[in-house]
């Protein structure tokens, strides 16, 4: 093979080097369109409101404003969440079932007196009047109320995890390119996969609650359906992505596609499928506190009615409930991915 001369220049020729720039007119156009579009979008959002607000609430809190919106929004809520709510108490006279002799733990009956101004319809006069009432003092009742809405909404997003886990893998199956029987199957798969996952939990959990009542098995077909979804495309992806020389060998001696899916991409995909099984879990639980809001179950449930009766001592014990929860879920999830992985 000839190698072709390195073409030299004349003696004497001016050489000019001339890098051409790695923009143009073009690009600068595409440029300022999309920044008009932020910019018109942004307004549409109230983006601009946004800043200003913030920037005059920065201003507040180091002193170069008078006043801010946010500033006391927030500090209203946050003097109104602080102490977090943890005993309960509730009047004799409302709980005719009360047996005084085996009260719930740690509880006591105590005299409590409630001042009252009323009018007296013969003077009208205001007139301070003094009630006693017997009421049943919980120390703690709050916090095992919270804990047990707690352990439900972890029971939702595990069988909702199991459930999606359930639909997936068929799914999985029939949307991997290489593996699906026939054409019309793999579109159907796909076609499913994508309508579970369009549809997003929160309006999935509304329908459900009209036909299923309220309870956790809206939020347990809520949360499997949607996330069913997504797994199945996690799924589908890895086996059509997998090595193929471990499935070409099987094949070559005669193994069939079950046996080779099983023997030459399962142990490839498995520590991929746990990764993705555990952050489905874990989203689970925090989308079983949203879907709660609609009465699909969980703590969620607990957490609108405190809201609307604007028990925001209450709701501060309820998101420290989900914010400890979370942390030790997803710390359990790094340790057991450390583990299998």
């Amino acid at each position: 093979m000839l190698a072709k001369p390195i073409p030299v220049p004349p003696q004497g020729t001016q050489l000019e080097w001339r890098l051409d720039p790695p923009y143009s007119a073009k690009h600068l156009l595409v440029v300022i369109g999309l920044l008009a579009l932020l910019l018109w979008t942004g307004h549409r959002t109230e983006m601009d409101r946004m800043v200003a607000m913030s920037v005059q609430a920065v201003g507040k809190m180091i002193g170069l404003a008078d006043d801010s919106q946010v500033v006391r929004g927030l500090s209203r809520v946050g003097s109104s969440m602080w102490p977090p709510a943890i005993g309960e108490q509730e009047d004799v006279a409302r709980l005719p079932g009360l047996d005084r002799d085996r009260l719930p733990p740690f509880a006591y009956i105590e005299m409590q007196e409630r001042t009252e101004q009323r009018l007296n319809p013969q003077t009208l006069q205001m007139e301070v009047s003094v009630e006693r009432t017997e009421t049943l003092v919980k120390p703690i009742g709050y916090l095992w109320t919270v804990t047990v809405k707690m352990l439900e909404t972890l029971e939702i997003a595990l069988w909702g995890t199991i459930l999606s886990v359930l639909l997936s893998v068929p799914l999985a199956y029939f949307a991997a390119r290489n593996y699906t029987p026939y054409r019309a199957t793999y579109t159907l798969a796909r076609g499913t996969i994508s309508l579970l996952r369009s549809a997003p939990e929160l309006i999935v959990a509304l329908f459900l609650v009209l036909a299923y009542g309220f309870g956790p098995i809206a939020g347990v077909l809520a949360l499997g359906l949607h996330a069913a979804g997504f797994l199945g495309k996690f799924y589908a992806e890895d086996i059509e992505n997998a090595d193929k020389k471990p499935q070409e060998a099987l094949e070559a001696i005669g193994a069939g596609k079950l046996k080779t899916l099983w023997y030459g991409v399962m142990p490839q995909v498995v520590p991929q499928y746990i990764a993705y099984t555990l952050y489905i879990l874990d989203r689970n639980v925090r989308m079983a506190t949203v879907i709660g809001l609609v009465g699909a179950g969980g703590i969620g449930q607990e957490l609108k009615g405190r809201f609307d009766m604007f028990q925001y001592d209450h709701v501060a014990t309820i998101l420290i409930a989900i914010f400890i929860v979370v942390f030790l879920l997803d710390q359990f999830s790094a340790r057991l991915r450390a583990r299998l992985m």
